[in-house]
């Protein structure tokens, strides 16, 4: 007998390397047309997505549920307050039983060695839809918004300033995927991990210094100071972080044209100010649009390989 094969996972934009990852931006762009003109594309028919969240969400829950429902398939939402994942299964049984009933897993979580523990006893594709460590589905929307409005990011330069968190070190490895310069600036003490900044030393730098980082870029990303799980620390993250806030002044120090990102949900006056989220050059509505296609691609990306 043919064992049977092994499920194509996607934990972290590793999963991917250049040409599959240009695959899926390409036919990100092609779903997102075909939409656009009303073409529909059954191309989840008859399929299922298990979608598990121990993390609250909106632009996560939103985008995989009507990816599916748009191409044919159906999505199942399940909370850990709703499973026997929250009242103390272990995962792999979890896996186990839900991988044999349908055809993707979809898991947005605080433990990335919770994706990691999932996916090692799923026979079915496993996606991260958030860890603590890693965002690779927002860092797919983040490269399809950028291709679609200046073309591809090899050799450009992008901006990280805040905290050094999942998003940050996705960025990491986006940089090496996608050929750019990531420059990196956080206070002291709330950098990305050391030894993701020792493998990409020779793509991305660090600085305490957002005007620096900023200089004559051509994307500039935030995030929320406080991610979910830290509002115990918001306060105290506040005041640390009061110089990075991306504003005009610091824009001032990119290029004329920059491309302004942010994944949201964006607290005005904190890490971004009102009227740059306002800007054109702000780009963060079709970013989160791109959610949708971006993951689009992803599954039938998963599904066929």
């Amino acid at each position: 007998m043919v064992p049977p094969k092994a499920p194509r996972h996607f934990l972290t934009l590793e999963d991917v390397n250049r040409d599959e990852l240009n695959h899926i931006i390409k036919r990100a762009i092609e779903l997102k047309a075909l939409q656009r003109k009303g073409i529909a594309t059954e191309i989840f028919k008859d399929k299922v997505l298990a979608m598990i969240f121990e993390k609250s969400s909106t632009r996560t829950r939103v985008s995989f549920e009507s990816a599916m429902a748009q191409a044919g398939g159906h999505a199942i939402f399940l909370s850990t307050k709703d499973s026997q994942l929250g009242r103390g299964e272990p995962i792999e049984d979890s896996a186990r039983c839900i991988a044999s009933m349908v055809d993707m897993v979809m898991i947005r979580t605080f433990a990335h060695a919770t994706v990691e523990r999932f996916a090692e006893y799923s026979r079915v594709p496993v996606i991260n839809g958030l860890t603590d460590d890693h965002h690779p589905c927002q860092l797919l929307a983040d490269i399809q918004t950028f291709v679609e409005q200046r073309g591809s990011l090899a050799g450009k330069t992008v901006a990280w300033v805040g905290d050094g968190n999942n998003m940050c070190q996705s960025y990491m490895q986006a940089a090496e995927l996608c050929d750019f310069e990531l420059r990196i600036a956080t206070p002291k003490g709330f950098e990305p991990w050391e030894h993701m900044l020792e493998k990409h030393k020779d793509r991305v730098s660090i600085s305490q210094d957002p005007k620096a980082a900023v200089k004559n870029a051509d994307l500039v990303v935030t995030d929320t100071w406080a991610s979910m799980g830290q509002e115990d620390e918001k306060k105290q993250r506040e005041k640390i972080f009061a110089g990075y806030q991306v504003n005009r002044e610091l824009l001032s120090h990119a290029k004329s044209d920059v491309l302004f990102m942010h994944c949201l949900p964006a607290y005005r006056g904190k890490e971004v100010s009102a009227e740059i989220m306002d800007d054109p050059n702000a780009i963060v509505w079709e970013e989160a649009e791109n959610r949708l296609h971006a993951q689009k691609a992803l599954m039938e990306f998963l599904f066929t390989n």
